[in-house]
């Protein structure tokens, strides 16, 4: 089957799944800078500059044909929030995608989530035997998780704390921008990565770290209260399913015991450029507008996307 290419070589069209949240804006925004054109999906298909807003709801099958064809060849793709099984979900829409004629997926993950892991490690299992051409992002939890409308970015807020069940474990939290830069050249790089990218900040922190920055940069004490996994459960699963706050409390668990202490040079090596640390980001998103108000006012992939809250990922899906 040909397929239909812009004269400069771009994709004739990009479907980015979660098209106005907290990566899935960002990387709408990057593909919109290179000359793409960009069908930015939604459920209430929400206006986003520089893209076609198109009607997206992984609940109702009823959406999906609308947003393939037309040249969509590529797609970047959060899971739905909030389930335990999102490969339920999402394998028969990218089974129709491909037969639509979409040859590269890029895919939201996580750090904590492997290949053939719970959740959304079960579609990254399946993703090559669908597609030729994919990629699967695995950021770090996001340092956007103290900003916006986070659980840890309200209790920043309203209380000067965050609490974890991680105790001093240390995390390679991300900018959502280094995720949305890496996942552009997923998309539009002539070579698909054809296989999974752990996405790091340049250092990992511990809470108490983060913390630390947070008084410094707002000029407000903010502290870090360790809680024990059963506290953590019952705080979270005020916010969620009861089986999904576990699980959550599971990945804090995990990094108490140091799996998420690490950095990787995926950013510099695939964008050119250093990734971002929490400082920068702290002061940019407290002083540009980005939803911080930490001293004014005075944690999301899946994890990851698969875990929503997680690791503060998507859109109206929320990561990890």
């Amino acid at each position: 089957m040909s397929r239909e290419r812009s004269t400069s070589g771009l994709p004739v069209a990009v479907l980015v799944i979660g098209g106005t949240g907290t990566t899935g804006s960002r990387v709408v925004a990057g593909l919109v800078r290179a000359g793409v054109r960009v069908r930015a999906a939604s459920r209430r298909a929400t206006a986003v500059a520089g893209a076609e807003a198109v009607r997206f709801d992984w609940g109702d099958p009823a959406s999906y044909d609308a947003v393939l064809g037309g040249g969509v060849d590529r797609v970047y793709l959060v899971p739905p929030p909030g389930t335990s099984d999102p490969a339920a979900v999402m394998l028969p829409f990218l089974r129709r995608a491909h037969a639509s004629g979409v040859r590269r997926a890029v895919l939201l993950s996580s750090s904590a989530i492997p290949a053939g892991g719970p959740a959304v490690g079960q579609v990254h299992a399946a993703l090559p035997g669908i597609f030729d051409e994919w990629a699967v992002l695995r950021p770090s939890w996001f340092m956007q998780n103290f900003t916006g409308d986070h659980l840890h970015a309200r209790t920043v807020r309203a209380e000067g704390v965050i609490r974890t069940a991680a105790g001093e474990g240390r995390v390679g939290f991300i900018d959502a921008e280094d995720i949305a830069a890496v996942a552009v050249r997923a998309l539009l790089d002539d070579r698909a990565p054809n296989t999974d990218l752990v996405i790091t900040g340049p250092q990992a922190l511990s809470y108490g770290d983060i913390a630390a920055v947070l008084t410094e940069v707002t000029g407000r004490t903010v502290v870090h209260q360790r809680l024990t996994r059963e506290e953590m459960v019952q705080r979270l699963a005020a916010e969620m399913p009861a089986a999904f706050a576990a699980m959550l409390a599971d990945m804090d668990l995990a990094i108490a015991g140091g799996v998420e202490d690490r950095a990787t040079d995926t950013v510099e090596r695939i964008t050119g450029r250093p990734p971002h640390d929490f400082r920068a980001v702290a002061v940019r998103e407290a002083g540009g507008g980005g939803g911080c108000g930490y001293a004014g006012e005075g944690q999301a992939l899946a994890a990851g996307a698969a875990s929503g809250a997680a690791s503060g990922v998507d859109e109206e899906a929320t990561g990890g």
